[in-house]
């Protein structure tokens, strides 16, 4: 399932399968605007979870991938070769906590939420690249309080997963997806959520 074809509407059959979500560019506005925080999404749904993903930065040469409980970051050349892959892993948090927030989408319920918790470290980041800069243990916590949808998503929580972090709604729950006939939203939208590494 993918972004476009949703909007064009053309929805599969998901209730209780297995399905990919695909974002096929993932930070448009970065693109647009000629900044290399752009990527291509890939993600393996499995009873609402995200077991898999790949997330390609072409821009920056850089791939993250991620199966249960193993990912790996590798660079990829100008002749597309990919390079040897490294097992990545979130850091466990110190005293100073880094967050990473939206470049285009910030909010401010999200600067809000950084001082509340007395974060006071952040850098902003386009695309699905923030979820695997935790995975690489390069920051300890992203809040998102600003619209997302499932394909932008879903890759980049299935390679923090994988690297040892999670993605948790407001109360708790872990991020879900496949989410269909919402009352509050509509079809694939994710609530507000907080995607982190150890602790």
């Amino acid at each position: 399932m993918a972004e476009e074809a949703v909007a064009a509407g053309h929805i599969p059959h998901i209730a209780g399968k297995s399905f990919f979500l695909v974002d096929p560019l993932d930070g448009t506005k970065e693109f647009v605007g000629r900044n290399d925080d752009f990527t291509v999404n890939i993600a393996l749904i499995e009873k609402g979870e995200p077991v898999a993903g790949v997330v390609y930065a072409p821009a920056l040469g850089i791939l993250y991938a991620a199966t249960r409980n193993k990912a790996k970051k590798a660079v990829v050349s100008a002749q597309h070769d990919i390079g040897p892959p490294t097992i990545i892993g979130c850091r466990s948090r110190g005293d100073r906590l880094v967050a990473l927030a939206s470049r285009s989408h910030n909010s401010q319920e999200t600067i809000a939420y950084l001082a509340e918790h007395g974060i006071t470290d952040y850098e902003s980041i386009g695309s699905s690249l923030k979820f695997c800069l935790l995975a690489e243990g390069l920051a300890d916590i992203y809040p998102r309080l600003s619209r997302t949808m499932e394909w932008d998503t879903a890759a980049g929580d299935a390679v923090l997963r994988a690297a040892g972090g999670e993605t948790v709604t407001m109360d708790g729950s872990p991020l879900t997806y496949g989410k269909r006939n919402q009352k509050s939203d509509v079809d694939f939208a994710n609530p507000y959520f907080v995607s982190r590494g150890k602790d």
